[in-house]
């Protein structure tokens, strides 16, 4: 009897990496379900088969809710990465407002007063 083994994933989780990641549990997904399908045809007895089907669908479980985990990473670094930006435009904004520009003295009582000698 084979178990697959499966991988954990903890902390901040990049884009590439998170992909990679994903792309390695849907195939582990894919060999769980293969070999499901073939505790059907095995020569096992009935209860050896209900065990095995048991451990293969936990497991098959597991790895969907790893690659489930892995996209709500990803997804919120994507979220926090957008806010992150609006932050840095609202910022910029602010900050061009506050810089008096050369065109545009500030408007002030000394400038609008004539000085005769």
């Amino acid at each position: 009897m084979q178990i697959a083994s499966t991988t954990s994933t903890t902390g901040p989780v990049s884009s590439s990496n998170g992909s990679s990641d994903i792309a390695k549990l849907q195939k582990q997904l894919r060999e769980l379900t293969e070999q499901l399908k073939g505790v059907a045809s095995s020569d096992m007895d009935a209860k050896a088969k209900q065990q095995k089907a048991k451990l293969l669908q936990a497991q098959i479980q597991m790895v969907q809710a790893q690659i489930t985990a892995i996209q709500r990473a990803q997804q919120q670094e994507q979220q926090r990465a957008q806010a992150a930006k609006a932050e840095g435009a609202a910022a910029s904004a602010a900050q061009q407002q506050k810089a008096p520009s050369a065109k545009n003295p500030p408007v002030g009582l000394g400038n609008n007063v004539d000085t005769y000698a």
